[in-house]
Formats: C-alpha cells, sequence, structure tokens
C-alpha cells in the first residue's frame, strides 16, 4: 500500500487565535505513480468546487468566507473524519489537543457547541456514504485525518525557541507528519506540504524530525522543493507553492480552517459576554489590535497572562 498525505495550516498570519495544522493521508495501493491525481481517480466523489451529488473539497478559501457560515468546512470534513457529536469530541478525535493545554484557557471552559454547527447531519451522512463507495469503487482507502491545534502561549514560546514563526510552522507541520508516517508500518509515502511563506530550504528541519532516514534533496526553489527520504519508510516530501492543488493537502486546509474557526468563536464569545458592543475579530494584524484595545480594561481586571491570547509575531 502507498499512501498519500497532505499537509496545511491556518492561523499561521494572526495575532489573535491558534495556529492549526492538519494532515491527511490516503492509502491508494501500489498501482498509483505520480503524477496521477486523486481528483481524477474520484472524480465521482469529490469536485474542487460545490456541486450536487459531490463532496467539495479545495483550499478553504475557496470554499469557505466568514458571512457563509461552516456549512462547506462541515460537510467535507466532518464526513470523512469519525463522526461525533460536539467540538470536543473532535478536538479528541483529532488528537489535536495532546497536551490538554486548552482546558488553561477561559474561553474554552464550557464551550463544546454540536457538531455540526451549520451543515446539516443528514447531508454530511449523505457524504460519507459517498465517500465511502466511491473510494472502494476505485479501490482507494478513506483517509485518516489529524491535526495539531497551537494555542498563543505554546506558540510564543516555541517562536521563542526556533527563533522565528517560519521555524515553528516547520517543525509543527514536520512534527505532524512524522505521527502520521509512523502510523503506517513503513508503507511508502507521497506528501505534498504547502509551502511554508518564501521559504525554499527545509532539509534540516526535516533531518531534525526524521533523523531515522537518509535525506537526498532532488531540488529547492520557488514553485516547490523536493526530497527524498529513504531508511525505514521511503518518503517523498513535495512543498509546493499552491500546495492544496493536490486532493490530500486541500482537505488538510479546510480540516485547519475548520477547527480554527471555531476556536476563534470561543474566543469572541467569551469576550462579547463581558465587554459590551464588542465586534467580533477573525484574529489577523490590525483588526486583532482593535480587539486587544477594546478588551484591555476587562482583561486587566481578570489578570490574565498577556501571552494566553496575544501572538508575539
Amino acid at each position: 500500500m502507498t499512501y498519500l498525505l497532505g499537509v496545511d495550516e491556518a492561523g499561521y498570519g494572526p495575532n489573535l487565535g491558534p495556529l492549526v495544522v492538519a494532515v491527511s493521508a490516503w492509502g491508494v495501493g501500489e498501482q498509483w505513480h505520480e503524477p496521477a491525481d486523486l481528483y481524477d481517480t474520484l472524480a465521482r466523489v469529490f469536485s474542487r468546487t460545490p456541486r450536487a451529488g459531490r463532496v467539495a473539497i479545495a483550499d478553504s478559501k475557496a470554499l469557505y468566507k466568514p458571512r457563509g457560515g461552516l456549512r462547506r468546512l462541515e460537510h467535507a470534513v466532518l464526513a470523512l473524519a469519525p463522526r461525533v457529536a460536539s467540538w470536543n469530541g473532535l478536538v479528541d478525535t483529532l488528537g489535536a489537543d495532546p497536551d490538554g493545554r486548552q482546558g488553561s484557557l477561559p474561553w474554552h471552559e464550557g464551550f463544546d457547541p454540536l457538531v455540526p454547527g451549520d451543515a446539516s447531519q443528514a447531508e454530511i451522512d449523505s457524504g460519507r456514504a459517498r465517500v465511502v463507495l466511491g473510494c472502494a469503487s476505485a479501490g482507494v482507502d478513506p483517509p485518516t485525518l489529524a491535526a495539531r491545534i497551537v494555542h498563543p502561549l505554546e506558540f510564543n514560546q516555541l517562536c521563542d525557541r526556533f527563533d522565528s514563526k517560519g521555524a515553528t510552522l516547520s517543525h509543527v507541520s514536520l512534527g505532524l507528519l512524522r505521527g502520521a508516517v509512523d502510523g503506517l508500518a513503513g508503507a511508502p509515502v507521497y506528501c505534498v506540504l504547502d509551502k511554508h511563506g518564501a521559504r525554499n530550504r527545509y532539509a534540516e528541519v526535516i533531518e531534525a524530525h526524521f533523523p531515522q532516514h537518509t535525506l537526498a534533496v532532488d531540488g529547492e526553489g520557488r514553485a516547490e522543493s523536493r526530497y527524498r527520504l529513504s531508511g525505514p519508510s521511503d518518503i517523498t516530501l513535495v512543498f509546493r507553492a499552491k500546495g492544496e492543488s493536490h486532493l490530500p493537502t486541500a482537505l488538510a486546509s479546510m480540516t485547519a480552517k475548520l477547527l480554527r474557526e471555531v476556536a476563534m468563536a470561543a474566543l469572541n464569545q467569551y469576550w462579547g459576554a463581558r465587554v459590551p458592543a464588542l465586534a467580533p475579530t477573525a484574529g489577523y494584524p490590525g483588526d486583532a489590535g482593535r480587539f486587544r484595545a477594546d478588551i484591555a480594561r476587562e482583561w486587566a481586571r481578570l489578570g490574565l497572562e498577556e501571552d494566553l491570547l496575544w501572538r508575539r509575531r
């Protein structure tokens, strides 16, 4: 069995809320060879745009708009993840909070909304049935999903440790990928990761997370950087601009975005209940500063540590 993996993030740029990284892993048998495309193999199941009778999977930026709610994200992610009833169940089943850090955040105390929130369970169940039948017909194993939520306090600690937020993203991504690869019993892996900003060179961070493998650099450039690992398993890693064109990476993008948006709902709900007429925030620079100023008095009254809320990089 060969596995196609994709890794992507949501929330790299904001000052508020978590960075979330996700991975999806698909078993495709031994017959798969690059550049075969899962969008073609599973054309009767998935589409890049919303379409009747298909599950839409694409870059989360293409499918999610704040005013449109979470329906499109939920329709895909919840049809492909194990069935859960609530937010905490989703976090647990994806292994997204392995150290239980979420419990230290006041805005997550008692926050456990039902899942799905915007999509209907009926449309998710219909999508799940289509995925199971379509994947079986194509000889593809439905994906396994995992994620990692990095809240601001940990994000700041990692940035201090690795000296940049770009390096932090790379280490979180490769750590999550390593965990996924370890669960595949030495099977060959082909993984596409969306490039980490303008960075072209990843050999050092790859070797840090795969020390038992031998690394070969096949090329490093603006369009993509490509690496081969040999050892306990054979792994091809491709860091690609617009990596979400690879279906497993697009699903990772949607998974990360869904988790990030629900985490932001917790933050906005908590502070909105304490600061009258507070406008919610998506957490990005500019508006994040406005939100921080609006809650400053209540923040000081509660005596909360600043790093619980504010990402310094």
